[in-house]
């Protein structure tokens, strides 16, 4: 192998990494929308519509997230720790599969109406991905720290703000539903799109992390 081929191997490539945490950021950015527009829409039609862009988008950020971890097997050197690459990118992609898997509930399990705690944790999900993108696009040169660390916050705030819209839900859904089917059905989505929320605040605190080892 020649000189300048070994060299190369140990260049850090950080313009891949960070130009595909953006393409993440910017896929979340559109699923959560998408989710948020299904559950405003009075039609099942559209709502079926709706889920399957979720699942189109969905698929592309799986590609997205393959794509980070060839790199990382691929360089040496990486902009941040491996774990923590692979940790921020696998909790991207949690995000992403639970809005998925709130969405195909809705389609698949015929849901008639629309509730407001859905169409609330739908709202939080897409405020939490749109800090959690700006969160990302500002890593790559690290000019904004505060700005960044604004978002994790914000992000938390979000995710317990998820927290008390589901557990009210929840308390309202025994309270109210008597069709234990029906009960179930509702319950695995509301949970769906709380768990988004918790997986956004397990990509901040790995942004925080990285704040902290880069300070």
């Amino acid at each position: 192998m020649k000189l300048d081929n070994i060299i190369s191997l140990f260049v850090p490539k950080d313009k891949i990494f960070f130009t595909l945490f953006e393409k993440l950021a910017e896929n979340l950015e559109e699923i959560s929308a998408a989710m948020t527009s299904m559950v405003n829409s009075s039609s099942k039609e559209k709502r079926k519509e709706w889920a399957t862009t979720i699942t189109r988008l969905e698929n592309v950020g799986d590609t997205y997230t393959h794509d980070v971890f060839i790199q990382l097997s691929v360089n040496f050197i990486t902009p941040f720790d491996r774990e923590d690459i692979h940790y921020l990118v696998s909790s991207i992609d949690d995000v992403a599969d639970h809005i998925c898997g709130a969405a195909k509930r809705i389609d698949m399990y015929n849901i008639d109406t629309i509730d407001s705690p859905m169409i609330r944790l739908a709202e939080l999900v897409e405020k939490g991905a749109a800090e959690l993108g700006i969160a990302l696009r500002g890593l790559r040169n690290m000019k904004n720290i505060g700005r960044i660390k604004e978002s994790c916050i914000r992000i938390n705030s979000i995710e317990n703000n998820a927290d008390d819209v589901f557990e009210m839900a929840i308390a309202n859904l025994f309270e109210d539903e008597k069709d234990a089917i029906k009960l179930i059905k509702i319950k695995e989505i509301y949970a769906s799109l709380e768990e988004a929320t918790d997986k956004c605040e397990d990509a901040a605190n790995v942004i925080e992390s990285i704040l902290v080892k880069h300070a």
